[in-house]
């Protein structure tokens, strides 16, 4: 095991890795923003250093700055957490370069799935399903894209092969509008990602969003941690996650998680990992992966009993996994509600400083949040500062668990979205289960 590890992120992630970190012993430095510098990891890390102002691009996307820091700590390795460097295959690479350890995938398994054609492509070898469409790039010629277009059947969806977080796509229902679109998705994907491929797909237009949990170690193991449903959605931007999945099966389950698995010792994956899928009329479609720890898997870990985290750390450091896929069992139902920092109605980022903070507690409930009276939430990042769940016997449980601590949490000074979350929990046609994507934001009311 490592004896120190920069944790190159901030917020409830980087508390988290440090919480990790201290379980096994392994020394922490953390490395903050100048507007970071009261954060509660920096604060309870063995060593702390300023790698820039305010701005991400000056300090959390700062490679330089961040490679120093490890090696004026004389740090082993470094986590980057989610968001900001996590899926940067050159950083993965310079981290190597430069002699620390990464604690992730490899740069070339980074690549390959961040980049959608070249990931989907790569599933389809494994024997992984994908949604309709060849994946190949698109090219200039209009009349093989319209051709292209008839034979998937509209609606279509144009996506950028550099994109993410839920930019860079563009519905088509019709071909009147499918020309248009396809350039303006290529001129919006420059700009954004800097690659302006875009390929075709089909449209699924009342889907789920389901994915995999998966790990793998450098000696050829590999095993899921089952799935989650991450439907409650607005703008392409999770609000609840939970698992396991409402309406999936026992076989389903088993068989989806043993070709992910499959699918990792293909490629070379190593470290933690998911597998996201969209799900209709019983069938999964693979749409992307993500070579990094999720925002969301506290639910897996408390269906499991499983620390996601300090695997991470075991894999990188060479170890074997833990534990084997027969080893994996799963209790009882957890929902996760992402606590964001904004107005509840029109969701703007609402920074500010924290007047008065309680955190809920009780049977099943788990917070994780960086956040504590007087603590200042600045404008610069996400407006993310934490996260409640609750785990039960069953999903019923885990509702009314929820309900209690959303009701018991306090977070004076600011707005949130504790409202929101309210009203989701307490939403009859979500606690029958089994929404599509596009539920919560009919029920806002956006279209």
């Amino acid at each position: 095991m490592f004896e120190k590890i920069v944790i190159a992120n901030r917020g409830e992630i980087a508390l988290r890795i440090l919480r990790a970190c201290r379980e096994l012993g392994v020394k922490t430095v953390a490395v903050y923003s100048e507007a970071d510098r009261d954060l509660k990891h920096v604060r309870l890390a063995d060593e702390a250093v300023c790698i820039g102002p305010a701005a991400s691009s000056a300090s959390y996307l700062n490679i330089p700055a961040i490679i120093s820091a490890a090696e004026v700590t004389d740090a082993e390795a470094i986590h980057p957490g989610y968001g900001f460097l996590s899926e940067n295959a050159d950083f993965s690479e310079k981290v190597s370069q430069s002699g620390f350890v990464f604690i992730g995938p490899k740069p070339d398994t980074i690549r390959m799935m961040g980049d959608k054609i070249s990931a989907k492509k790569a599933m389809q070898a494994a024997g992984i399903p994908c949604v309709p469409g060849n994946g190949d790039p698109l090219g200039d010629d209009d009349d093989t894209n319209l051709k292209m277009a008839r034979e998937i059947g509209y609606p279509v969806i144009i996506k950028a092969a550099g994109g993410g977080g839920g930019r860079g796509m563009r519905t088509v229902h019709t071909e009147s509008a499918l020309l248009n679109a396809i350039n303006l998705t290529k001129a919006e994907a420059g700009t954004a990602f800097g690659n302006s491929t875009v390929y075709m797909e089909k449209f699924l237009e009342d889907p789920r969003h389901i994915e995999f949990q998966v790990l793998a170690d450098s000696h050829g193991n590999a095993i899921h941690l089952g799935e989650r449903d991450c439907s409650m959605q607005r703008r392409h931007q999770k609000v609840v996650e939970e698992a396991p999945a409402p309406g999936i099966t026992p076989e389903q389950r088993k068989q989806m998680g043993e070709r992910c698995a499959l699918a990792c010792r293909e490629i070379g994956y190593l470290g933690a990992g998911t597998f996201e899928f969209l799900y209709e009329k019983g069938e999964f479609y693979f749409i992307e992966m993500n070579t990094r720890v999720q925002v969301e898997h506290p639910v897996t870990e408390m269906i499991t009993g499983f620390d996601i985290v300090k695997e991470q750390l075991r894999i990188a450091a060479g170890e074997k996994l833990s534990i084997t896929q027969e080893q994996v069992v799963f209790t009882g139902h957890a929902i996760e509600c992402r606590l964001n920092a904004e107005d509840p109605k029109t969701f703007m980022p609402c920074p500010g400083v924290i007047e008065q903070f309680h955190m809920p507690g009780g049977p099943g409930i788990r917070c994780e949040t960086h956040i504590y009276n007087g603590y200042k939430v600045p404008p610069y990042y996400d407006s993310m500062i934490g996260k409640l769940i609750a785990h039960g016997d069953d999903r019923a449980s885990a509702i009314a668990r929820m309900k209690t601590a959303l009701s018991e949490m306090v977070i004076d000074g600011i707005k949130t979205n504790i409202p929101l979350q309210q009203s989701i929990m307490a939403d009859a046609a979500f606690a029958q289960g089994c929404q599509n994507i596009h539920y919560l934001e009919k029920k806002l009311g956006i279209h």
